[in-house]
């Protein structure tokens, strides 16, 4: 018995002993990952630009070996603030984060949600990309130019749709850029529609007579000839993509989209760090450089506290815009 016990305290020693080191606080796994039972709330209908950051980082988490399997599962409403509402009621739990990003920010404000986003725990700013100006491909719009003289002639005769509730980057992006044509924003016909791939139906439908979204959810539409791109709102051409900017139409505006990454409310520092470490290393794995190439997205990775800072500044920000616009008290 007395040999089996130190045989077995020597085998337990052993193993310790074998066990990886912690690395940037994340534990590596026999089989080389490191964080398991990762789950990632997106809170908008699948095909949307959070749906799709979503899917695409857990890919490339599994397939550089940083993570075990990761489950990416959609909570849509009202305009992501219930998905936002279920993060922060899950306080203390290091194994959900939820994809966000601008149209967060105003759906807060407009829905006037009781959870926001002060009361997450920031981990990483992702990415960042130009709004698109899209038509289908039968549309009778075949440039800027085009839309923007029947747009000014009868504001609410001209349906706009985008993939965000009031508040959301579709809807800011052309809110914008209505006054920057000389439209009164109040005179717009907003569709909103909830998700990338509701308001791609309907551009193809013609149900709106444009859409406005992120560039990277409708690339392959683009390129199969299914949508056209009317214009970009970044302040410089896309390349690869056969469109002006709306400032070489006449329109002075600039407008980018961001997405990133928070966490429930209550995290210890150690949960925190290691949802930060993780988020750190997917931004240098080649997997996801190669994701942000693919789908037309600039690297704008801000991790922890500093994206903290981004986020109350962006709030800010919007408030300041829906309060301009009419649409916020």
């Amino acid at each position: 018995m007395r040999s089996r016990s130190v045989a077995a305290v020597i085998a337990a020693l052993a193993a310790v002993l074998l066990v990886p080191p912690l690395v940037g606080g994340l534990t590596g796994g026999g089989d080389g990952t490191q964080l398991r039972g990762l789950r990632v709330l997106v809170p908008n209908a699948p095909g949307g630009g959070y749906d799709i950051t979503a899917r695409t980082a857990a890919k490339a988490m599994e397939d550089a070996g940083l993570t075990g399997a990761v489950e990416v599962f959609n909570l849509p409403g009202a305009g992501g603030t219930v998905g936002l509402g279920r993060t922060v009621n899950e306080s203390g739990n290091d194994r959900l984060v939820m994809s966000m990003g601008l149209g967060v920010v105003g759906s807060v404000y407009t829905n006037e949600s009781p959870a926001t986003l002060t009361d997450t725990t920031p981990i990483a700013r992702l990415t960042e990309e130009t709004e698109i100006v899209v038509v289908g491909k039968d549309s009778p719009l075949r440039s800027v130019e085009d839309l923007l003289a029947l747009w000014r002639a009868d504001p609410g005769a001209v349906p706009v749709g985008g993939g965000s509730s009031p508040g959301g980057p579709d809807h800011l992006a052309p809110m914008l850029m209505a006054e920057g044509a000389g439209i009164d924003p109040r005179a717009v016909n907003y569709v909103s529609y909830d998700g990338g791939g509701e308001l791609l139906a309907a551009v193809l439908g013609g149900k709106v007579a444009f859409g406005v979204s992120g560039l990277g959810e409708y690339a392959d539409q683009i390129e199969a000839g299914e949508l056209r791109v009317l214009a970009v709102t970044a302040p410089q051409r896309v390349p690869g993509v056969d469109a002006p900017t709306l400032k070489e139409a006449g329109v002075d505006v600039e407008f980018t989209n961001w997405r990133g990454i928070v966490a429930p409310p209550g995290l210890s520092e150690e949960g925190r760090a290691e949802l930060v470490d993780a988020f750190s290393a997917l931004r240098e794995s080649p997997e996801w450089q190669e994701a942000l190439a693919r789908n037309g997205w600039q690297d704008a990775f801000l991790p922890g506290d500093g994206f903290g800072d981004f986020l109350a500044a962006e709030s800010d920000r919007v408030a300041g815009v829906l309060r301009n616009l009419g649409l916020v008290a």
